[in-house]
């Protein structure tokens, strides 16, 4: 399942070398990471919900997934200094094109309504970020498991600090962005 991997270097290396002019390959933009994150919100309190998240996001990620802490106490929030705030993963190497290819050729066709991912999810500094409401899409998942139905983020983080040339890279990985602007 290396396939994107090898495309990413058999095909998409050079053709990006033409696109963008670059000719030093250490300047081509490529994918660094992904991050998967989850807001725990309400359910931050119930340690077995947590619990239950950070297995299915270990589960769909193929890594195990950290719940993180509150760093200070904020009482507007009902947050005390060191409860558990949400869980996230960070993927890299195969297991992120892993996931990544899991993401493009199953997950995503498998939204209701799916018309493609905003193009406005770029941050300025070549990375791009957006969210699913739910988990279900996934085929590891199995619905009878899960405690409660959530969302996550997903940034991908690139090499590059253009937003442009990130566009390009995550188009030619096969990203279906919203046609449009």
């Amino acid at each position: 399942m290396f396939a994107l991997r090898d495309k990413y270097k058999n095909e998409i290396i050079p053709q990006l070398k033409s696109e963008l002019n670059i000719s030093n390959p250490m300047l081509l933009p490529k994918l660094e990471k992904i991050v998967i994150s989850v807001g725990a919100g309400d359910h931050a309190k119930d340690s077995k919900i947590m619990q239950n998240i950070a297995d299915t996001i270990s589960l769909i990620a193929g890594q195990k997934a950290v719940i993180t802490l509150a760093k200070k106490s904020v009482a507007g929030f009902k947050m005390r200094e060191g409860m558990p705030m949400g869980v996230k993963v960070t993927l890299r190497g195969k297991m992120m094109y892993n996931f990544l290819e899991k993401l493009i050729v199953i997950a995503l066709p498998r939204v209701k309504d799916f018309r493609g991912v905003k193009r406005n999810g770029f941050d300025g500094r070549g990375n791009y970020s957006f969210g699913l409401n739910e988990q279900l899409m996934f085929p590891e998942v199995v619905y009878d498991d899960i405690m409660v139905t959530h969302g996550m983020n997903i940034t991908l983080v690139t090499s590059t600090q253009s937003d442009k040339e990130a566009f390009k890279l995550l188009e030619l990985l096969g990203m279906p962005f919203a046609k449009g602007r």
